[in-house]
């Protein structure tokens, strides 16, 4: 008798190997990624200023030769706090893809107890029963429940296949947030040097006009002239004055912005900033690659497209709730009505055996869930496309904006030089008695304009090029080989939960190198869970 129970665990367990060995097929679509329409050459590839050669993405923002940009930046990557929070969610999708490599191991698995006092109702009790029947007894027991849904139809793995995309989707996410980061303190810095630049500007033609002023009162004083020529002057120079204010108003938002791109409170990087710089001067040439280039250099792309990666192997986790579920389930145990003899011999109680689902009735609710889930799939292979044609449209709108700008400013400055002389020619003509004011008037605020617009074109340049590396996806690169959550921050973590070896937190591969999550019906039945 013992020997017939012993054979009946083995042919349970082998029933289960030759189930496992049979688990292999994934339904629902394996993810290739679709090809999009991409230029071989920018629009701009014939200008000589333009170069094919890969440019310095790395550390891009060096070519301003600005070091208060590059401490900026440096302190930025390092304590934004948008961008810790791009790290934390790291840790989250690989906390939840643990949660889904989970799913593939035995899903029931728990001790039981029970301790229970059970009385029947003479009411409904067999009133034929011998009176030596007890309506109320006790029950005991100690046993180990598990349960097994075997992956048959890939469903756990499909699962699993979402979970490693989004995960990877996270690291790529992160990296734009660092792309985007870097672009938009060198875009703050610079807005900030232009305004700057304008306030210094603002009180040197404030100077000219003031001595403009002064030669009008003396010669209308001595009646050589109107007063009509002094309130002229004296307009000019007041609209001047008025505008400093507003210049330094702007001024103060761009700076309170870099701080709190810094992660800290409005006015704490004064001193980073107290250094007197111009701004940031762009180079005459630039290295932009080849459009194709941007497939994997752009964080933001390699994240739609492992989106997408997910959103199809979602399709497949929905499609299996078409078939039957097989679950090898089992309880193992001791029971007794007398808790003194619940581990004397005969107590022994087990059951195990394999069991089906399949939800035959609602077939009509699934295959819709699983027509919505292949519209969202398609949704994401649409954004996926229109990423890459937006992010070819943003390097193609700053290289141009940056070659002519680069134009603009050249005749700018040589308006600039033009108005200076014609200042002077006319200041001379009007202590002369040669000419009027207005002569005077209009060359002042021609200069004023024409000095405004140089500083408006230089600072165009440097953000058209900025653009242009924002565009081409550079400066993520910054990140490898430190910790997407600071050191502290994973030390408060620790404090409080359990993360095992998910922390410390490492950096994840670079985005040029993220790999498509291996498909259900290529990888192992099981694998190394992430605990």
């Amino acid at each position: 008798m013992l020997a017939k129970r012993a054979r009946r665990p083995a042919r349970a367990a082998g029933l289960l190997g030759l189930t496992i060995l049979t688990v292999g097929c994934a339904v629902g679509p394996d993810f290739v990624p679709p090809e999009v329409p991409v230029n071989e050459d920018w629009l701009e590839h014939r200008d000589r200023r333009v170069s094919e050669h890969s440019g310095p993405h790395l550390y891009w923002w060096k070519v301003f030769k600005d070091p208060t940009l590059d401490r900026l930046i440096e302190i930025a990557s390092e304590q934004n706090l948008p961008l810790q929070v791009s790290g934390l969610r790291i840790l989250e999708s690989r906390a939840q893809l643990g949660v889904a490599v989970g799913e593939l191991f035995p899903q029931v698995q728990q001790g039981t107890g029970l301790a229970q006092e059970n009385l029947l109702s003479s009411r409904v009790a067999n009133q034929n029963l011998p009176v030596f029947f007890r309506h109320n007894f006790p029950i005991y027991s100690l046993g180990f429940q598990a349960g097994w849904e075997l992956d048959f139809w890939g469903r756990l793995r499909r699962n699993v296949e979402a979970a490693d995309a989004k995960l990877l989707a996270t690291a790529a996410d992160y990296d734009n947030a660092l792309v985007s980061l870097t672009a938009e303190v060198a875009r703050d810095y610079t807005w900030m040097r232009t305004y700057e630049a304008l306030i210094r500007l603002a009180h040197e033609n404030a100077k000219v006009q003031k001595e403009g002023l002064d030669v009008a009162e003396s010669r209308f004083r001595n009646g050589a002239v109107s007063e009509l020529d002094v309130t002229q002057a004296r307009t000019l120079l007041e609209s001047t004055l008025a505008s400093i204010p507003e210049y330094q108003s702007e001024w103060q938002k761009y700076k309170n912005a870099l701080s709190v791109l810094l992660g800290r409170p409005p006015g704490a990087i004064e001193s980073l900033l107290c250094r007197p710089a111009g701004i940031p001067s762009a180079p005459k040439s630039i290295g932009v690659g080849l459009p194709a280039n941007l497939l994997r250099r752009r964080p933001d792309i390699r994240a739609a497209e492992l989106a997408a990666a997910a959103e199809s192997a979602r399709i497949g986790a929905a499609e299996a709730e078409l078939y039957p579920r097989f679950v090898l389930s089992g309880e193992v145990g001791v029971q007794a009505s007398d808790v003194h003899k619940l581990f004397a011999p005969h107590s022994l109680a087990y059951t195990l055996g394999p069991t089906f689902t399949w939800p035959i009735l609602n077939y009509g609710q699934i295959t819709n869930n699983v027509r919505a889930q292949d519209a969202r799939f398609q949704q994401a292979l649409t954004n996926y496309e229109q990423t890459v044609l937006s992010a070819q449209r943003e390097v193609e709108d700053g290289l141009i904006g940056y070659l002519k700008e680069q134009e603009s400013a050249v005749n700018y400055q040589r308006a600039v030089e033009a108005a200076l002389e014609s200042v002077r020619l006319s200041m001379i003509q009007y202590r002369e008695g040669a000419t009027d004011y207005l002569r005077v008037l209009n060359s002042q605020t021609s200069l004023l304009q024409q000095r405004n617009r140089l500083v408006e074109a230089r600072s165009t340049i440097a953000l058209n090029l900025i653009g242009v590396y924002r565009g081409l996806g550079g400066g993520w690169e910054i990140r490898n080989g430190k910790p997407v959550v600071p050191i502290e921050v994973q030390a408060d973590m620790a404090s409080r939960t359990n993360w095992g070896d998910l922390l410390p937190a490492p950096s994840p591969p670079p985005t040029d190198a993220l790999p498509l999550p291996t498909p259900a019906g290529a990888a192992p039945a099981l694998r190394p869970p992430d605990w």
